[in-house]
């Protein structure tokens, strides 16, 4: 197997302790191998025996443990703050705009005003708006064609932004020409 589908196989598995530390909160160690195995064969397609989705689970967690993102108390395991931040990011990568099959001529703009001492959470809700597929029109105006405001909500609580990011859905943008054809409508 090569490195990079280490790498990503590791991220998998370290995305699923991570969650299932989470829905569960306060773990005892017993119980979070059997459940990790659990999901682990759900979703990995594939066969492994027994012992390889141990030593999978079990390196996972070593690496969560190194990079500080869970801490054990006593026999319980627990995320970190910084634990939670990457969960986080895992969250957020998993989200998606469903395109309706015809473009309603609005178009859906973001703009924010996160200050510096949260710079982190900025880079954070620029990337995730840029994954999801929208425009920057400057550093912190973002336009997009489609209904996206459950999401964005969802951005906002999850980010804990409230008032420094607004929403607006705009009927015309000056010499949105470029736009239409970025998105092909």
């Amino acid at each position: 197997m090569s490195i990079k589908k280490k790498q990503i196989k590791n991220i998998s598995i370290q995305k699923i302790v991570l969650s299932t530390i989470a829905v569960v909160g306060l773990m005892g160690v017993v119980v979070l191998a059997p459940n990790v195995l659990q999901v682990y064969r759900q979703f990995s397609g594939k066969k492994y025996r027994k012992y390889d989705q141990e030593r999978n689970v079990d390196t996972a967690i070593k690496g969560l443990l190194k990079k500080g993102l869970i801490k054990f108390d006593n026999n319980f395991v627990r995320l970190t703050k910084k634990g939670e931040k990457e969960l986080l990011k895992y969250e957020l990568g998993d989200l998606e705009i469903k395109k309706p099959k015809k473009w309603d001529k609005k178009w859906r703009t973001v703009i924010f005003d996160v200050k510096e001492k949260r710079r982190g959470t900025r880079a954070i809700l620029r990337k995730t708006l840029n994954r999801l597929g929208f425009v920057k029109l400057q550093n912190s105006v973002w336009v997009f064609p489609y209904e996206c405001q459950e999401l964005v909500i969802m951005l906002k609580s999850n980010l804990f932004l409230g008032k420094d990011v607004l929403y607006m859905t705009v009927e015309k943008i000056e010499n949105d020409k470029w736009l239409k054809e970025f998105f092909g409508i």
